[in-house]
């Protein structure tokens, strides 16, 4: 059963949510999820250099109390699901169009998760500016793909024009946050699930 998940590398709600998911598909090893990531910008108009993370966090939540109010609860929820997010060593808010290009070229090589994963302990385990092309490259070597060629595809187009549109696609089709996993092709489920609802839904699957 195909598993879409709608996902941006520098949303922790995202990273929360696959931590989540991966609790439950590991205890249950045999589940039937075919997982495919798309790609979904929180800053689609982010400036291509990105911006210092305290600026950008202090003005989307309006000043440095809000933004400390509005992540009390990530906070809380990253703990829960068992995840020590360095957030002292995230300097920089990037862009992260050629993040998802990395995603995509991933998917190709059926690395696609991995990227993932690798992208998520970049940005919120060491603090990485997954905006930089060698940064990327560097992630793409972790995960066993071409450094060389990673780096000279991002020098490039490549793909830069699909991603945005894919990206342009889930908003007109209503998706307005992320993650937002969409089950069998046809039940979306928004945020950042707690393991028990995949358990229902695996539970549900199997009785079916």
């Amino acid at each position: 059963m195909k598993l879409d998940i709608l996902s941006d590398p520098i949303c922790p709600w995202c990273y929360i949510g696959k931590a989540n998911l991966d609790t439950v598909l590991s205890e249950r090893p045999d589940h039937p999820f075919q997982i495919e990531w798309h790609p979904f910008q929180l800053n689609f108009d982010m400036p291509s250099e990105g911006i210092d993370r305290r600026t950008y966090m202090e003005a989307k939540f309006g000043g440095r109390e809000g933004a400390a109010k509005a992540y009390a609860p990530v906070v809380e929820a990253a703990e829960a699901a068992g995840l020590d997010i360095a957030w002292e060593k995230i300097e920089r808010t990037p862009n992260t169009l050629d993040a998802h290009r990395l995603i995509h070229w991933a998917g190709i090589e059926g690395r696609q998760t991995a990227a993932v994963s690798a992208l998520f302990d970049a940005y919120f385990q060491r603090g990485e500016d997954i905006g930089q092309h060698e940064v990327l490259a560097n992630i793409a070597e972790r995960i066993e793909m071409d450094r060389d060629m990673v780096l000279r595809l991002l020098g490039m187009t490549a793909d830069r024009a699909d991603v945005a549109a894919r990206d342009a696609h889930a908003r007109e089709r209503g998706v307005t946050g992320v993650p937002t996993f969409v089950v069998g092709e046809r039940h979306a489920v928004p945020g950042a699930q707690p393991p028990e609802l995949w358990r229902r839904v695996l539970d549900d699957i199997a009785a079916a």
